[in-house]
């Protein structure tokens, strides 16, 4: 009697449930064998523990059969990179493999002219090549598209590694400030100035590895965007019938990796250092039972052009000749030199006066806080904006409107009313209306500044009663440096 051929490796790797190879396969005590989940699954569905081939009941704890799955494994890999026999039959006749030439579209598959063509008679047969050239053509713009995708993850993933360093310089920068301010206090203030100077290191801890995540992601998503590229690359290196073969692996591969959206810069990323810097002494006096109504207009950092330079107590803004080495973060305005406040509004009334002198650039007003940072936009209502403008000598409101103003202010008083629906603005000697925007306000609204080259500002917040101080301190400043053209700024906070 003839010996039984034993039964085919796919068949002892495959998973009677699934129908499908191994993934981490477990075997009972009748000797039968099923992925985990699958088995699992079964088990719950049928509300007993049997064998789903033979029924028997199984007793023993499952533990994954590591043997087994190493074998479904390799076997798993070499189906992928290297088709079978099977397979390959389908598609060609091996008896006279060097004789395929031509190719039935009917039938989308190659054609042996010796055995089978008398098959396909009435049959529309082109040359192989043909196809081969048209499914070549159809694969390039998905290794285009994978390329492009790669280099817009690659770029992410550079600028997720300059973050890691301004971070840093963040931080140091953050620490200097804090500590010069602490240095001004009491011995017993230095509790207080520890327990900021670790919540700061501890926030650059969190997004530094929040930053590492997404870019260890983001370098993962590019190493398989990469192996994509190079399976796609090697196939179209092939000719004839090994990349026919090939081709439609090649392409759901490239869709697969293609599918989805592309990632985006997270945003939040970067310090807030208008947190940890913003009204810190005061902050720290109010703990201590002190009252003080003195609160600083703190800029944003975060949102700073490149083309401006804050001051390290974030109330000073400049017109840079350098510009900064910082990350092109989403808050960033990145089009305008612009910055936005780092408190906004979302009610209340709100005032603050600017001190503008002969300065001959300006914007002023506020922003909503989802107002565009990157692409072309005007500073207008439109586009989310309530200014007034200073440009050639002319006031210019948000609209284009030029303004003719009796006077030349030095100063102009923004005053927001939320809930009244209006931005407007004054000359603040007489209290003459210059303008008043009217808008339902829906968003979180920001101060807004931009400074034109040759311009330096500073900010400056303080109750009503210190207003004459504020003015002797600044023109003693604006006789420091005679030789600039500068914006002052403060506000007058009611309640």
């Amino acid at each position: 009697m003839a010996e039984e051929n034993p039964p085919p490796l796919k068949h002892i790797l495959t998973c009677s449930v699934c129908t499908e190879i191994f993934k981490d396969p477990v075997s009972l005590g009748c000797h039968h064998s099923f992925c985990s989940s699958c088995l699992q699954d079964f088990w719950a569905q049928a509300k007993n523990k049997n064998c789903p081939v033979c029924k028997r009941k199984n007793s023993k704890d499952l533990e994954v059969n590591f043997s087994m799955k190493e074998l479904a494994e390799s076997y798993a890999g070499r189906q992928r990179s290297d088709p079978s026999d099977e397979a390959q039959a389908q598609v060609v006749c091996t008896q006279h493999l060097k004789d395929i030439k031509w190719f039935c579209k009917e039938e989308q598959r190659a054609v042996c002219h010796v055995c089978e063509f008398p098959h396909h008679q009435g049959h529309t047969l082109v040359h192989l090549e043909e196809p081969v050239q048209e499914l070549k053509q159809q694969l390039r713009p998905d290794l285009r598209a994978l390329q492009a995708r790669r280099s817009r993850h690659q770029e992410l993933e550079e600028t997720y590694e300059a973050m890691v360093p301004h971070l840093k310089e963040q931080r140091v920068k953050t620490e200097r400030r804090i500590r010069a301010e602490f240095k001004q206090l009491h011995r017993f203030l230095r509790e207080e100035e520890e327990a900021r100077v670790k919540a700061l290191r501890e926030e650059e801890e969190q997004k530094r590895k929040r930053i590492l995540l997404e870019r260890k992601t983001l370098q993962e998503q590019i190493r398989s965007l990469s192996e994509g590229l190079s399976a796609v690359e090697a196939d179209l290196q092939k000719d004839g019938l090994s990349f026919l073969s090939a081709s439609t692996r090649s392409r759901t591969s490239a869709r697969a990796l293609l599918s989805g959206s592309d990632p985006q810069l997270l945003p939040g990323a970067l310090l807030d250092e208008a947190k940890h810097l913003g009204n810190l002494a005061h902050r720290v006096w109010e703990k201590m039972g002190q009252r003080t109504t003195f609160s600083p207009v703190i800029l944003d950092p975060n949102t700073v052009s490149r083309r401006l330079s804050l001051s390290d107590d974030l109330t000073s803004v400049r017109y840079g000749d350098v510009t900064p080495k910082v990350p092109n973060n989403p808050e960033r305005f990145s089009q305008y030199a612009e910055v936005l406040g780092s408190e906004g509004f979302t009610s209340g009334k709100h005032c603050w006066e600017v001190e503008v002198g002969d300065l001959p650039d300006w914007r002023i007003g506020v922003a909503k806080e989802s107002v565009d940072r990157r692409g072309e936009r005007t500073a207008s209502p439109d586009d989310g904006i309530w200014c007034l403008l200073h440009r050639s000598g002319k006031y210019i409101q948000g609209t284009g409107e030029t303004l003719a103003l009796k006077r030349t202010p030095e100063r102009i008083r923004v005053q927001l009313d939320y809930d009244g629906r209006e931005v407007s603005f004054y000359d603040p000697k007489d209290m003459t209306l210059i303008y008043t925007h009217q808008h339902t306000f829906t968003d979180n609204i920001f101060p807004y500044f931009s400074v034109g080259p040759a311009g330096l500002a500073w900010t400056r917040v303080v109750s009503p009663h210190a207003l004459s101080h504020v003015k002797s301190y600044l023109v003693l400043e604006q006789q420091v440096k005679p030789d600039q053209r500068c914006l002052s700024a403060w506000c007058l906070l009611t309640p």
